[in-house]
């Protein structure tokens, strides 16, 4: 408990004040509080969601599952297809090079400039929000991964081969323990932009969703739900990276040991 106090303790206390400070700021006109409405009014609106809903009695709960499914099919599509795709181009300098155009057109783009003609090919349903979100995340992913491969350190590769690893266990003992942790930085970077996407997809064709409630909240005129929805927008998207961090100690501990050794 004690140690939980000394290195949570201080930022604790900082939120506690900044919340007192805005509710004190809102309260006695400082604030105006249909701009910045007060956390008093933000937790009686989330009271208001969790049990009555809003819009057309969906709750919270009804929102927050249907935005993490849609985020979790195009997520792990685009993570399952860039994979393998990222090791095949990063393995081969020239197929890389054919590809390198491509991969940098394509994330360029603005995933949700795509929305308009998305909508024409798919419709407004669910696909539409699914694709919108995987396209997002592929070439995030998948530059990543060619990154991670391509850059695999010559000398392990050489030190491996004179020990006589070649083949496919070249690929499991060497080339994958060290693109690993370029490749679960991807993963992140993929969620960040996954969770960006949602939020504009959900604004089409929907009522449910963090989304939909944000646009909803909007056109309403209820400040204190738009927030809301951002937060949980936000511990939704911090809840996952941590539980890919988890993972990333678990598998490469090397890496992560050193980080702390670092540190």
């Amino acid at each position: 408990m004690k140690d939980w106090l000394s290195r949570y303790g201080p930022s604790l206390l900082v939120f506690v004040v900044l919340l007192a400070a805005w509710e004190f700021a809102t309260t006695n006109g400082y604030l105006k509080p249909y701009r910045f409405p007060a956390p008093s009014k933000i937790a009686m609106g989330f009271v208001e969601i969790a049990s009555e809903g809003f819009p057309e009695d969906l709750t919270i709960w009804v929102h927050t599952r249907t935005t993490v499914g849609r985020i979790l099919q195009g997520y792990i599509a685009a993570v399952g297809l860039a994979i393998p795709l990222g090791f095949l181009i990063g393995a081969f300098s020239t197929l890389e090079k054919l590809t390198a155009p491509l991969i940098i057109f394509g994330r360029s783009i603005a995933t949700l400039s795509l929305l308009p003609l998305v909508i024409v090919w798919f419709g407004t349903g669910e696909l539409t929000k699914v694709v919108l979100i995987g396209y997002g995340c592929f070439w995030t992913m998948i530059s990543n991964v060619i990154a991670g491969v391509k850059y695999v350190d010559p000398v392990l590769i050489r030190a491996a081969r004179t020990f006589g690893v070649s083949g496919p266990a070249l690929f499991w003992r060497v080339i994958l323990p060290a693109a690993l942790p370029r490749i679960f930085a991807g993963a992140r970077m993929a969620l960040g932009v996954g969770f960006m996407v949602i939020v504009g997809a959900e604004m089409i064709g929907t009522v449910e969703g963090l989304g939909a409630l944000i646009m909803e909240a909007r056109n309403f005129y209820r400040s204190e739900i738009t927030i809301i929805g951002m937060l949980v927008i936000g511990i939704i998207g911090f809840l996952i990276a941590s539980g890919l961090l988890h993972l990333e100690k678990m598998l490469i501990p090397w890496d992560t040991g050193l980080d702390e050794v670092r540190r």
